[in-house]
């Protein structure tokens, strides 16, 4: 096995052995400075200047920055250094414990997305002898699985800066240009209690449940039409119902219920008017029934993504790559990065469809082509 190769794998059983849990339940939920520590130490052998921003207070969660040159231009290598919890009864091996078979890499985040970042490092090695004309920076970030607080905390600051920026997700090693928005909502509807028996003795929370439910779905056929996009497979916003709870007892009007749902928006529309819209119709029911109905936001929305196709990056990307630039579903902290003023692309190794899974694995023969591909894109951005 190359020399490369084991020090990426090395590293990489350090990474996954190192939990950074990230979540919006408080019991999952972990810092990712010892991750942090980790990278900050193997870049710092490297001659990069290396910066640690504090996320949190405590500063338990925390984004890295990592320089190496100066200048205007220059590329930034990014991800996110945590992980989604886990179901360690559904793995087949310790999911904190590296495991190699089958040609894969089996472990927590080898592909989504520790994995990326002893690849940028080692294609930032073969650097080491060399002068860099503009900078090269390796950004890791925190909470990019629940909040992304750690990308949103980088474009509060305006930094980093550079020309462009690629980031690591799993993609296959293909350039993807454009991405779906995400915002995840809560409605809270409070009605009135009372004895089953008389309708009229209470207001039924579940039934104005009912008819927001037919409106989000009539909602929802309407946005396919008014932002429909062919570039995705899924070729318009979806609208999922994912969960509902409420009411205690099948002889007592229900008082209380609450239903989240998320909507992910192509860019030809934005999150913030759809949800004036969702709120307006609210607002009839519950104006209808005489019934209070919340709509609330579980986290901040991440918007949509777009790099123009003819953008350098997408065009040096397709070049590298031989694929055409291409759009998902899933959304990324590209449009935080792109705030900043950088051409952006999601370009990694690995696929997305082991993201969030038992058995999580990267295939070792991305290794050496992500590695390569890197170093092109450094050559060509810094040198």
């Amino acid at each position: 096995m190359p020399t490369h190769s084991q020090q990426v794998i090395s590293r990489l059983q350090q990474l996954v052995a190192t939990p950074s849990v990230s979540s919006t339940d408080a019991s999952w939920d972990q810092g990712n400075r010892h991750v942090i520590d980790l990278l900050a130490q193997w870049l710092t052998d490297l001659d990069f200047a290396v910066e640690i921003q504090d996320v949190t207070s405590d500063g338990r969660k925390a984004n890295l920055i990592a320089t190496r040159g100066s200048g205007p231009g220059g590329l930034v290598l990014a991800g996110h250094s945590d992980t989604v919890p886990f179901d360690e009864g559904r793995w087949t091996s310790d999911p904190l414990a590296l495991t190699e078979r089958d040609a894969r890499l089996y472990g927590l985040g080898s592909t989504d997305m520790k994995g990326f970042f002893p690849l940028a490092i080692a294609a930032a090695a073969r650097f080491r002898e060399q002068a860099l004309q503009q900078p090269l920076i390796i950004l890791a970030t925190a909470d990019e699985e629940s909040s992304m607080n750690g990308a949103r905390a980088l474009a509060a600051a305006g930094r980093p800066r550079a020309r462009a920026a690629i980031i690591g997700e799993p993609t296959q090693l293909t350039p993807v240009r454009m991405h779906k928005g995400i915002m995840m909502q809560a409605v809270k509807i409070t009605g009135q209690a009372g004895h089953s028996s008389n309708p009229e003795l209470g207001n039924n929370a579940l039934d104005a449940m009912h008819a927001v439910i037919g409106e989000l779905m009539t909602f929802r056929e309407q946005m396919k039409v008014r932002y429909s996009n062919p570039l995705f497979e899924v070729a318009f916003p979806t609208l999922n119902l994912g969960c509902i709870h409420g009411g205690d007892s099948p002889n007592r009007i229900c008082s209380r219920t609450e239903m989240h749902f998320d909507v992910r928006m192509t860019p030809d529309g934005d999150n913030d008017t759809v949800r004036a819209e969702l709120q307006q119709h609210l607002q009839t029911i519950a104006e209808q029934r005489s019934i209070s109905i919340e709509l609330e936001s579980l986290v901040k929305h991440v918007p949509p993504f777009e790099e123009p196709a003819d953008s350098e990056l997408v065009r040096l990307a397709e070049r590298l790559t031989g694929h055409s630039a291409h759009a998902v579903a899933f959304a990324t902290e590209a449009p935080f990065l792109q705030q900043l003023g950088m051409e952006t692309i999601v370009m990694g190794p690995g696929s997305i469809d082991r993201a969030h899974q038992p058995d999580e694995y990267l295939e070792l023969d991305q290794i050496a082509p992500c590695i390569d591909l890197l170093e092109r894109c450094i050559a060509h951005y810094c040198l």
